[in-house]
């Protein structure tokens, strides 16, 4: 468990991230602000990223089975995000939509403080499929979302950049809520956006390590840390186009983002490579049923919300 680790992984990132500023400035004095600004990005405990999904998946229990939009299991999810948000001190904003004859909802948290005109976004749609709880897509990276953002909050972290975390609805009909939530920004408003983090399914039972390859930025703040913990990558391709990202890199902001698989085969390099078996699915309960909090690997929600946190971090100070 990464509770009785943490300053191991996060001293091994450190250690990998400095090494490579040192080859890459010739000097000890280039490389010795690497270590402090890795440390300054805290482990997010697994345990309380599982711990809201536990509570999607009793959300989901209790309404149906499910927690997609415009449906009961929706709604309570977006509260229960929004009670925790309410209690850390974030500034949270519900925006309302229609879609499919059904009302649909956004969930916009602010923290307070930053330089307003650089913001850093982090989000995951919170809506599942109507066939189940969604707890791979999207509890987990809802899950992870909303931890990172209560550690914001819980440590006190007060970066130069202003940091913004959103719950989009209706990403299973079409991307609906984040677009909205796109054009509907003015474009002084797109324009302050410095970077758009995007998390769905990043817990897959049998997981790869994929990575946008959209904002070159981005993307090697994400593979420095997981070089840095010694876990390889690929450049994501299944979800191209098909979460939230996409609207913001429409509209221009620079977005990136982490993945472990839908329904695409695990090829036997992939499992030589990360473990688990070749010729299955990332995720063989893909927008089914089955896709409950039995339906996560431990390690893979571990490292990527600790990835999530080291590049809200990173890109935020």
């Amino acid at each position: 468990m990464k509770l009785s680790v943490p300053v191991t992984r996060r001293a091994a990132a450190a250690v990998a991230v400095a090494a490579a500023t040192l080859l890459t400035s010739g000097s000890i004095a280039g490389a010795a602000p690497a270590p402090e600004a890795v440390a300054a990005a805290p482990d997010l405990p697994v345990a309380n990223v599982k711990a809201h999904l536990t509570q999607f998946q009793s959300i989901a229990t209790a309404n149906g089975g499910n927690r997609a939009h415009g449906r009961a299991g929706y709604t309570a999810s977006l509260n229960y995000v929004k009670g925790k948000l309410d209690a850390a001190g974030f500034t949270t904003t519900v925006q309302s939509f229609t879609s499919g004859g059904r009302t649909g909802y956004n969930l916009i948290a602010d923290w307070p403080g930053g330089d307003t005109n650089k913001v850093v976004m982090a989000g995951s749609h919170l809506d599942s499929v109507t066939s189940g709880a969604g707890i791979n897509d999207n509890g987990s990276g809802s899950a992870a979302v909303l931890e990172a953002a209560l550690t914001v909050a819980r440590t006190g972290y007060q970066p130069t950049k202003h940091l913004r975390f959103a719950w989009w609805g209706a990403e299973e009909l079409g991307l609906v809520g984040s677009r909205y939530y796109v054009n509907n920004l003015s474009s002084a408003n797109r324009a302050r956006i410095s970077g758009y983090l995007n998390f769905d399914m990043i817990g897959s039972p049998n997981p790869g390590y994929f990575v946008y390859d959209d904002d070159p930025t981005i993307e090697k703040t994400f593979k420095d840390y997981f070089a840095g913990i010694g876990v390889p990558t690929e450049i994501e391709t299944e979800g191209d186009g098909r979460s939230d990202h996409a609207p913001f890199k429409s509209a221009g902001v620079p977005v990136g983002g982490l993945f472990t698989g839908a329904s695409r085969t695990k090829t036997a390099a992939q499992a030589t490579k990360w473990g688990g078996t070749s010729g299955q699915a990332f995720d063989r309960c893909y927008h089914s049923s089955c896709d409950t909090t039995s339906n996560i690997n431990d390690t893979a929600l571990d490292r990527n919300s600790d990835a999530l946190a080291y590049a809200v971090w990173e890109l935020s100070k």
